[in-house]
């Protein structure tokens, strides 16, 4: 069988994961040097670079990059790239540190050396106006603009070297995979369109509905579920996992989808981070992002299809990978299935409205969800997990 998939973002997958001796010499080198901590979306970041899954970056984000970002979700060169990929470190640390300097790079958590890095700039930024620009608010209580504010004030950049892809080969076994890795089953399946689902929730029937719609025009679906960290009050991976398996095993054609892991951190970035997540799908072999209602937002602070229609203003040349949009959808009981805005009649009394929150909210409490809202075999998972709290 024979696969042409797109390509990746900017031309090329850049790994910046180091193997063999070169690994083990610069693991040697980097016990010596100046430690920069990160905060966890700094480390899962440095994980994607690791990976090659933000390709074609190489690394923390100079000055002139992060402005054109920031403003106008572009690098100096041309090359789209909504969020900006940034390492931050006090004032009194960034004094110490000169350009042309290296550093180790230390998960803060952990304390684990994940990388090094050359540091190639330092600069002051304004908090305030990147969270304008790329959250759309200056609100603390927005999960990704509190993580900007909460972080050190001094900006350092340059290439990195990646020593470690820390947790999440040992803890997902098969389920990780490099963008390098994902490609290969896709051109050993013989796909050419390939159509990624972002996910941070277990998948009810609505999410359901939407990879199957997919399925229907795809060679196949990547089902890519976030295990980096998330919120107070979002369901763990680990559990997410179990009820992904159980509903792959009742209701997929396992030939036609393939499940995977990413280790990214949720920015909650609605419209900007729609772009982020097709960018690095595209790195991974995805040709098309499933982008439904309110894709990677929280609260109220995007409406519910601006991750849609965010693609419509990028230029053609610029992403080669598309968005899948997808009506909002429920189960209404005069269809008696699941259905959407586009192909149902029927009035809203009629609707079983599925969300991941609510979802939450139902078995907090206790409530056992009806079968309209989530396959029961995921629910019977869902609700373990909650009954061990």
């Amino acid at each position: 069988m024979s696969s042409t998939l797109v390509p990746p973002h900017g031309g090329q997958l850049k790994p910046l994961i180091l193997q063999g001796q070169a690994l083990e010499n610069e693991k040697q080198k980097a016990a010596g040097l100046p430690a920069v901590r990160m905060n966890s979306r700094e480390t899962s970041d440095l994980i994607m670079l690791a990976q090659g899954a933000f390709s074609p970056l190489d690394g923390f984000m100079g000055k002139s990059d992060y402005s054109t970002v920031v403003t106008d979700m572009v690098m100096q060169n041309g090359t789209l790239w909504p969020i900006p990929i940034t390492l931050s470190a006090s004032k009194e640390q960034s004094a110490a540190i000169n350009e042309g300097d290296e550093v180790a790079l230390v998960d803060d958590e952990s304390g684990d050396i994940m990388g090094t890095m050359t540091v190639q700039e330092k600069f002051d930024y304004d908090k305030k106006h990147e969270a304008r620009n790329v959250f759309g608010t200056e609100d603390e209580a927005h999960p990704g603009v509190a993580k900007i504010y909460n972080q050190h004030d001094v900006y350092l950049a340059g290439p990195v070297k990646a020593l470690s892809e820390g947790p999440y080969p040992d803890r997902y076994g098969a389920y990780y995979a490099r963008p390098e890795q994902t490609r290969a089953i896709f051109a050993d399946r013989g796909w050419n369109k390939v159509s990624g689902f972002q996910t941070r929730n277990p998948i009810h029937r609505s999410h359901e509905y939407v990879t199957k719609i997919a399925m229907e025009v795809s060679d196949g679906v990547l089902i890519h579920p976030l295990v980096g960290k998330l919120k107070p009050g979002d369901i763990p991976a680990e559990t997410r996992m179990k009820s992904y398996e159980v509903l792959l095993d009742n209701y997929y054609l396992r030939d036609n989808v393939v499940l995977k892991v990413y280790p990214m951190e949720m920015r909650y970035g609605g419209p900007r981070e729609a772009v982020l997540h097709a960018i690095f799908r595209q790195n991974y072999g995805c040709s098309h992002l499933i982008v439904g209602r309110d894709h990677a937002g929280v609260g109220d602070y995007y409406g519910p299809f601006d991750a849609q229609s965010i693609f419509d203003d990028i230029p053609s040349d610029k992403l080669h990978i598309q968005p899948l949009k997808i009506d909002w959808t429920f189960w209404c009981h005069k269809c008696d299935g699941m259905a959407s805005m586009k192909t149902c009649p029927h009035e809203k009394s009629d609707r079983v409205m599925i969300s991941g929150t609510k979802l939450r909210d139902m078995l907090s409490n206790g409530e056992r969800p009806p079968k309209e809202f989530s396959r029961p075999e995921v629910i019977d998972v869902l609700m373990d997990y909650y009954r061990s709290l």
